[in-house]
């Protein structure tokens, strides 16, 4: 069984591969050095996750600082309000941080309740006529920092969602609990968004990595993800060109810049197993549909790709060689490894790390490999010319053969009889082929030239809106860049004021010390 085999692979560790491990380069892609002498533990399931927030919010001495991209006023965000209130008056300082576009659903009573009770409530970036592109910037973190001393990073947001229902069951997430110094870095991280939207954290309640007792030996990246900074970025990017084995990822959201794809392409390429898992049913069908688009180059390339068949996985994590894993909230697609503020940890730690990977392999058992039916038709015909029976490389299907896949593919594709119709993806598609083409790149196949055609069309269906209803699409349009022209303008404007205030205050500095200002 390839599953079995599979197992027994993880379990192997390769000696002196801690060692041998990139810790600087790390360093230098995650923006910050390791934190070392930690204890960190896995989380998987929900509702035991939510009754490990709630008891170390229980335990709280010092303050508590809660961060997420998703509070809902249900049964769960009314269970977490209610701790967070009890501890507020019990006269420990409690703060809450919520992102407004996450939360644009959860009613102002439910907030309401926090304010009365005495905690410090913060909605990051509320949509505002002078910040039209501050919409773009959104606090998708996922954290709960208490005392300094413990911390829980990953992906769950507070929502039923996560808990489940007697008639549904709880979105399959992971993250992680942290106790020892990286807690403390992990609180430094809530401190710096904090302040971002108001006062700071007042010095006497701000957490220090150096002053937390050791509480193992886990080294931990605490990877501070921020709009322009790329962090995670880079650290899938050094993870794919160093990976010697295997590199396993799992992500609700996959739609990966060409540079990341390529990355694990290349590795996939050099012989490296590069799994991704997505969800088959995503709770955002359009993200589906353009992750959708971007398999062809990647399984082209040698990875191979998977789709979980429960009603959604929202876990974000990565899992190299059995030794270092990532988890936490970043989602490999351009919005939220350059537009997000986002937080997760890297660990370098064979047990960890085996457990990811056990994880992934648990997960793999309820998901479906996507194949190119091209693909499979090229290597029947090659292995029909020699004679040999063609297996099925899949760890959910060992006693398949290709011959099976394929007539199945062919029995579905009589029974519907038509074409799926037009996805995003097709447009995701068609945009890259008209890349390709413009650049000279190579030519054109049937399916490629039937999108350009659409695509084609769809300009031109845009160029007679324009012919013949000019005044309408001139007010949109109008509108829209005067909007965004004032208000960069004035933004400009306030700059070069702070910048002239500035250098006056400089000169007069200079010449109060007897220097020549000129």
């Amino acid at each position: 069984m390839l599953l079995l085999r599979d197992t027994e692979a993880v379990e192997q560790a390769a000696p002196g591969a801690v060692d041998t491990f990139p810790v600087q380069a790390m360093d230098r892609a995650a923006g910050a050095p390791a934190v070392r002498g930690n204890r960190l533990s896995i989380q998987f399931e929900g509702p035991l996750t939510f009754d490990a927030w709630i008891e170390a919010i229980d335990g709280a001495e010092r303050f508590v600082h809660f961060e997420n991209y998703i509070l809902r006023d249900d049964r769960v965000g009314q269970v977490f309000r209610d701790a967070l209130v009890a501890k507020a008056k019990q006269g420990v300082p409690v703060r809450v941080l919520y992102d407004w576009v996450g939360c644009w659903a959860t009613p102002a009573r439910y907030w309401r309740g926090f304010r009365e009770a005495g905690v410090e409530v913060r909605v990051f970036n509320r949509p505002a006529l002078r910040d039209p592109f501050g919409v773009l910037q959104r606090d998708h973190r996922k954290l709960v920092c208490v005392d300094g001393r413990v911390a829980f990073v990953g992906g769950f947001c507070v929502g039923v969602e996560w808990a489940g229902t007697p008639t549904s069951p709880p979105w399959r997430d992971t993250g992680v609990e942290i106790v020892g110094p990286a807690a403390a870095a992990a609180a430094r991280s809530f401190e710096r968004v904090w302040a971002l939207m108001g006062a700071p954290v007042p010095d006497e309640l701000r957490a220090s990595p150096e002053d937390r007792p050791v509480a193992g030996d886990t080294p931990v990246w605490v990877i501070e993800g921020a709009p322009g900074r790329a962090l995670v970025y880079r650290t899938i990017q050094l993870v794919a060109a160093n990976a010697q084995n295997r590199l396993w990822i799992t992500d609700p959201y996959f739609v990966a810049p060409r540079p990341v794809a390529e990355a694990l392409g290349a590795a996939a390429n050099d012989g490296v197993d590069v799994r991704i898992l997505v969800p088959a049913h995503n709770n955002w069908p359009w993200v589906g549909s353009l992750s959708r688009g971007g398999y062809r180059f990647l399984i082209e390339s040698g990875v191979r790709l998977f789709e979980w068949q429960g009603p959604m996985i929202h876990a974000k994590t990565s899992v190299a060689d059995g030794l270092w894993g990532r988890v936490g909230s970043s989602n490999l697609n351009n919005a939220s490894l350059l537009g997000n503020f986002e937080l997760d940890v890297g660990v370098l730690d064979e047990g960890l790390a085996r457990q990811l990977e056990g994880l992934f392999l648990a997960d793999l058992a309820s998901s479906v490999e996507i194949v190119l039916p091209t693909h499979h038709m090229s290597l029947y015909r090659a292995f029909e010319r020699a004679g040999e029976p063609p297996t099925l490389q899949a760890p959910l299907e060992p006693e398949g053969t290709l011959t099976q896949r394929f007539r199945r593919q062919l029995r579905d594709r009589r029974r519907r009889g038509r074409s799926p119709g037009w996805k995003i993806a097709h447009l995701v598609r068609a945009g890259a082929t008209l890349g390709t083409v413009m650049a000279g790149q190579r030519s054109l196949g049937r399916e490629d030239r039937t999108l350009l055609g659409t695509v084609a069309l769809l300009f031109v269906g845009l160029a007679l809106f324009a012919w013949f209803l000019p005044v309408v699409l001139g007010v949109l349009v109008a509108g829209i860049t005067g909007w965004l022209g004032i208000v960069t303008g004035v933004r400009g404007l306030m700059q070069w004021r702070r910048a002239r205030k500035e250098e006056h205050n400089l000169r007069t500095v200079y010449e109060r010390l007897g220097g020549d200002s000129r």
